[in-house]
């Protein structure tokens, strides 16, 4: 599959982007406006997904999601079939 050239990319997904972010910033706004714990974990992943997509590197949805991922755990049990 060839990708797309980057301006054709920005033209095809910049609104959806833009959007995105505005979204995001929008619940970052009620965090900080509500009361209780600002220290929660799930705040600091979302900050810290921030800093990647500050940084010039690749790859940066894997990345991403590797942040909001558990590490594997090798004692957790293998799933069984439903029928």
């Amino acid at each position: 599959m060839t990708p797309l050239p980057a301006a054709r990319a920005l033209d095809q997904f910049f609104l959806e982007a833009r959007a995105r972010l505005l979204d995001l910033a929008a619940i970052l706004d009620r965090v900080d406006r509500g009361e209780g714990d600002a220290e929660d974990p799930r705040v600091g992943r979302i900050r810290e997904a921030i800093e990647v997509l500050k940084s010039d590197e690749t790859g940066l949805a894997a990345k991403i999601q590797r942040i909001f991922s558990l590490g594997y755990d090798p004692a957790w049990s293998k799933p069984k079939p439903r029928f």
